[in-house]
């Protein structure tokens, strides 16, 4: 994928939103809300949310695994405009605890065609360390 600052992403914020709604509704059940959408990037993130730690009061890695993938999701179909587009595979390292309060996932699209792949960065409330990694390869079917 070469993008430039020209590139608008294939779909708007209102119509994700919208997709998600008819489609996705596990997105509103975690509470994720969509902050950016770009071609081929994509901020998201997932509020505190008590029901959402483990012990230890850490954020919960299924939390954080859903919230990157949709995160990727977001940006793979912001730069193919592929609403079809599936989880092939993901892998997470997580780097540090998840502190309870609200987890941003920064994703961005590294290759786009036949299969997409990337990377999504989460990171905590007030900080840019690196909480987990992400990278997930996505097949786009044809539509």
């Amino acid at each position: 994928m070469t993008a430039t600052t020209t590139d608008t992403p294939r779909i708007g914020l209102d119509e994700f939103l919208f997709l998600l709604d008819t489609h996705h509704p596990f997105a509103k059940f975690l509470g994720i809300q969509i902050l950016e959408i770009g071609y081929g990037t994509a901020t998201l993130s997932l509020p505190p949310n008590p029901n959402f730690q483990r012990l230890g009061g850490i954020v919960a890695g299924p939390m954080l695994m859903g919230l990157a993938d949709l995160a990727m999701y977001a940006a793979v179909v912001g730069a193919t405009g592929n609403a079809e587009a599936v989880t092939a595979s993901l892998t997470i390292n997580f780097m540090r605890k998840s502190p309870p309060g609200t987890i941003y996932a920064h994703a961005r699209v590294l290759k786009t065609g036949r299969l997409c792949s990337g990377d999504v960065t989460l990171t905590g409330e007030g900080s840019t360390d690196p909480l987990a990694h992400s990278v997930s390869i996505w097949s786009l079917p044809k539509v």
